[in-house]
């Protein structure tokens, strides 16, 4: 670890963005790994007024800034504020991290999918290959992982969405990425499915999507993309709906947060720690 640290560098200036933001983890996670490789940095959380976000985004940059997390409700709007994106933020149609470059131009990520696949993959051992998936929701969240899902080769991905035409909307957009359709929650009677993500907001309101209680396959698990300092009224109720495993958010976040290390550091940290600290009551 040693080998990382130069005291003579000033700490390097990183932040979160979004509304609200105070309740965001993300600070204590980048102290997390920076503590872990050796990196100075300071990390803050920044609440932006909708109609502020590019202003903000120039005056963090101005101040020497040389990074940025995005959250709700700005993802979209980072993603045309950059200048260059990768390809994964590209197609996802928004971006959550932001890399500013020597030159001066912003490149935008999006960590979210990646975040999602490696929580599934290498914290629970899930093999998504050949699963049956559906993705409950249809707002900037779903957009951002469902091309790193359909590039582990499932068997179906289907999107239901409240609104039937932003689901099928959605499906289409990915259409040539895979096997991938979209419909309403009346469409799921009779469907039966390997893993269920929640990637609505309802659990924040401590409500539940309208699915059927059978949409379960045998050994199916279930996953929300929110989390909380107790389980989820979705990870409730996947249990209740006999779910060989149901899942929150948590992990999802701490490895999203640990691509957008890695791409400004160049080292990625390790996550299992992080999640484990997080996960102990306060």
């Amino acid at each position: 670890m040693s080998s990382y640290l130069d005291f003579d560098k000033p700490a390097e200036s990183y932040a979160v963005m979004g509304n609200p933001v105070s309740h965001s983890k993300s600070p204590r996670i980048h102290e997390e790994f920076a503590r872990q490789t050796g990196k100075r940095l300071v990390y803050t959380a920044i609440q932006v007024d909708p109609g502020g976000f590019a202003q903000a985004v120039g005056n963090f940059q101005s101040n020497g800034g040389k990074g940025l997390n995005i959250t709700v409700p700005f993802k979209r709007e980072a993603w045309e504020l950059v200048d260059d994106r990768s390809a994964r933020a590209e197609i996802a149609g928004s971006v959550n991290t932001i890399q500013f470059r020597p030159d001066g131009r912003l490149y935008g990520d999006n960590t979210d999918g990646a975040g999602l696949v490696r929580d599934l993959k290498h914290n629970h051992g899930y093999r998504l290959t050949g699963k049956r998936i559906l993705v409950v929701g249809g707002g900037g969240a779903v957009r951002g992982i469902i091309d790193t899902l359909l590039g582990e080769d499932p068997a179906e991905l289907y999107i239901a969405n409240r609104t039937v035409d932003k689901a099928m909307a959605l499906a289409d957009a990915f259409a040539r990425r895979g096997p991938v359709s979209g419909g309403g929650y009346n469409d799921l009677d009779g469907m039966r499915f390997d893993l269920v993500i929640n990637g609505t907001s309802l659990s924040m309101q401590n409500r539940l999507p309208s699915l059927p209680e059978t949409i379960l396959a045998a050994g199916g698990w279930c996953y929300d993309m929110m989390y909380g300092d107790k389980p989820t009224v979705f990870v409730q109720w996947g249990l209740e709906c006999g779910a060989q495993q149901s899942l929150d958010g948590l992990g999802m976040l701490v490895e999203q947060a640990a691509e957008s290390f890695h791409l400004w550091h160049g080292v990625m940290p390790d996550t299992a720690p992080v999640i484990r600290m997080l996960r102990k009551p306060n």
